[in-house]
């Protein structure tokens, strides 16, 4: 785990970049096991863009600003936010993209839903 929380370090400092290897770290390190996980990684696969800076809401009326870094799957899109150095996913909504609560890894949070 000390090299992926190096690599989100360098990433709430850096830009697409820094973003990118973090998810192609994961991607590497991705064990999920069974059909399942194969399909939800290659779900996750097809939905990686190039991160895009956007204004994500949050409870409290507080706006950050994050990356996307998937397309919209449905309602939903994974972002990253660099102040925290982890992941989010948000649902869309006429304002934009709105924090839900779920953290962590990219995969996981693509995952969740």
């Amino acid at each position: 785990m000390g090299a992926g929380l190096s690599v989100a370090r360098e990433a709430q400092d850096s830009g697409p970049d820094a973003i990118k290897a973090l998810i192609a770290a994961e991607i590497a390190g991705f064990h999920g096991g069974g059909q399942a996980g194969r399909i939800t990684l290659a779900e996750f696969r097809a939905a990686l863009m190039e991160p895009e800076a956007v204004s994500v809401q949050f409870s409290g009326g507080l706006v950050g600003e994050c990356w996307a870094v998937t397309r919209a799957n449905g309602p939903y899109r994974v972002v990253f936010m660099p102040a925290a150095g982890y992941f989010s996913l948000c649902v869309e909504g006429p304002f934009g993209p709105l924090d839900i609560g779920v953290h962590g890894k990219a995969i996981d949070c693509f995952g969740s839903v």
